[in-house]
């Protein structure tokens, strides 16, 4: 899909609204994004500040996305876990930026090349509008190159 028509579709995504999350960017080779969130009724949690869970949720989707689509079709790509550190409470609006390197994209291919699982770390942090990292997010991305596609031996 291209990035443009997937950075509107998932600003139309129901989750994706009603938590007040909005995807500024997503770069044509998928290598780069950018997503932000504006504190809301919505989403804030009982002590006034950014609920844990939208500051996730803003999070979710895009390393697996980014890697399936620089990998291809030939690899199964799925989050296989997921960690959060609430850093400091975030007010305002907060931003993310991913980024995903040919080095990253390099590794993943060589670590698969025989059909083998890898789990690999991505870590992206949400930060305020001064900079400040409110929360780190660690996602554990499962990759596997598909079994029709792998070497014989």
């Amino acid at each position: 899909m291209n990035a443009r028509l997937l950075r509107f579709a998932m600003n139309m995504w129901g989750p994706f609204v009603a938590s007040g999350i909005h995807v500024t960017h997503i770069s044509p080779d998928y290598r780069e994004a950018k997503v932000r969130l504006r504190l809301g009724l919505w989403n804030r949690n009982s002590v006034g500040v950014h609920f844990g869970g939208s500051l996730f949720a803003m999070t979710d989707p895009f390393f697996m996305v980014m890697v399936q689509h620089n990998l291809g079709r030939e690899y199964r790509v799925w989050d296989q876990a997921a960690k959060i550190d609430f850093i400091k409470p975030g007010t305002g609006k907060v931003m993310a930026h991913f980024t995903l390197h040919a080095h990253e994209l390099d590794e993943l291919r060589q670590a698969a090349v025989n059909g083998a699982k890898v789990l690999r770390d991505f870590t992206v942090e949400v930060k305020d509008e001064q900079g400040d990292i409110v929360a780190r997010i660690c996602k554990t991305l499962y990759v596997r190159l598909k079994e029709r596609t792998r070497p014989q031996d």
